[in-house]
This record gives structure tokens, C-alpha cells and sequence, in this order.
């Protein structure tokens, strides 16, 4: 039997770019070094319900100032899978921090061969962080990132959205959804993290999503701190 040699047009997953490799494995080095400070904003969560206190988006931005919490590397390999496998053009990403998940879901739209990634984020500091991580992976020519209140930054993001995530101040998950859902279309996809870990929280997020009368499909992954993957019917 004779063995037919590879393709010289082999596919390709730019999440093996070593420029994209280097910077993700940067990133999440510096998270993992963060885990006091992750600590530390489990204590104020903690207090805030204990105290029967909200806190709102700017509190929330000034506590994670200068910590990631993002997608942990196999949520950010799904994500890349997931947006490779419908073709994403345009992804948008409530709570962008230091481009972590930015970074996988550029990738996907690079190898589909073109799109764009509209990110948005309330603190400064973290969407300079963001813009200069894209750049040095070299994705820039496929991201946008928004500073600012996300329900003003992602009233139009320049066309029809084929999928979403959620990481951002969780009592904004709800209306973020309701705003983005006029530009999603059959097919689309919808990623909500930390859903066990804010689980108060999110609680009324995961009954919308699961309801069908919603126009959504969804399913609670046990993965990361709780993922939420809902399809647009």
C-alpha cells in the first residue's frame, strides 16, 4: 500500500504560530503568578454578599485592575475550535482584560481567512494591555478593542455577530445578550463564563438562555468556572 505524501497547502491553526504561542504562554504564566490577588477578590465577593452589597462595573474594573481572570487554556482552545467550525467573521467579546480570549478567537478569524474581533473593556489601563498583547501575537490587523461601558461600545458592532462571549461584569451578561441578539443570526454562538462561580449572580442568565422561548439552545459545561454555551435557533 502505498502512502500518499502530506499536502503541501497543509492545514493550519495559528494558535501554533509561535508568535501567538509566546504570548500566550506569557499570559497565562502571569496569572498563574497572580493567585494571591485572585484570592483576595474572592474575600470581597464574599463580603459583598455577606453585606448584601452590589457592587457595581466601576467597582468591579478597580478590583480587577490588574488581574486577567480569563479563559483558561481549554476553554480558549474551544473557543478557537467553536469559531473555526462556523466559519466566524465577526466575534464580539465583552470583557476583553489582557486579550487572552482575543487572542484564540483572532486566531480562529485569521484561519478563516479573514473577520474581525470587536473587544471592549471599562478599565484603560487593561485595554492598552489588550491592543499591545494583539499586536505583539501579531493579530492586530484583526481586532478592535473598545474602551468604555459596554452597553454604548457594543450598540453597533459593524455588522452581523456569528458569536459571542460573556466575561465581563455579570449582572451586564442579560443586557449585553438582549443587545447583541438583533445582529446574531441561526447558527450563532454564545459563550457566558464563570457561571458556577457566580452562580447567584448568573443564575437568572442560564434560566434566560435555557428557556427556548428565548430563541436560544444552551447547555452548562463543566469546564473552567462554569461555561455556558447557548445556540441561536
Amino acid at each position: 500500500m502505498s502512502v500518499q505524501p502530506p499536502s503541501a497547502a497543509a492545514p493550519t491553526c495559528s494558535l501554533d504560530d509561535p508568535r501567538v504561542r509566546s504570548v500566550l504562554g506569557r499570559l497565562y504564566a502571569e496569572t498563574r503568578g497572580q493567585i494571591f490577588g485572585i484570592a483576595g477578590l474572592s474575600f470581597e465577593y464574599a463580603r459583598d454578599w455577606a453585606l448584601g452589597r452590589k457592587a457595581t462595573s466601576e467597582i468591579e474594573a478597580a478590583r480587577l485592575r490588574d488581574l486577567y481572570v480569563p479563559l483558561n487554556p481549554k476553554q480558549g482552545r474551544l473557543v478557537y475550535q467553536i469559531a473555526r467550525s462556523i466559519g466566524a467573521r465577526r466575534i464580539v467579546e465583552f470583557g476583553t482584560s489582557a486579550g487572552i480570549s482575543t487572542i484564540h478567537f483572532a486566531a480562529a478569524v485569521r484561519d478563516n481567512g479573514g473577520g474581525i474581533v470587536v473587544g471592549t473593556d471599562i478599565e484603560p489601563t487593561k485595554v492598552a494591555r489588550a491592543r499591545a498583547n494583539v499586536e505583539q501575537a501579531g493579530l492586530g490587523a484583526y481586532v478592535e478593542v473598545r474602551e468604555g461601558d459596554a452597553q454604548q461600545t457594543l450598540v453597533d458592532p459593524g455588522g452581523p455577530v456569528d458569536l459571542v462571549l460573556l466575561d465581563g461584569f455579570k449582572a451586564l451578561y442579560i443586557p449585553i445578550l438582549k443587545l447583541l441578539t438583533p445582529l446574531l443570526h441561526t447558527g450563532s454562538v454564545v459563550f457566558a463564563d464563570n457561571i458556577f462561580i457566580f452562580w447567584r449572580t448568573l443564575r437568572p442568565y442560564v434560566a434566560y438562555v435555557q428557556d427556548p422561548r428565548n430563541g436560544f439552545s444552551s447547555v452548562t459545561l463543566a469546564l473552567g468556572t462554569g461555561t455556558e454555551y447557548s445556540v441561536r435557533l
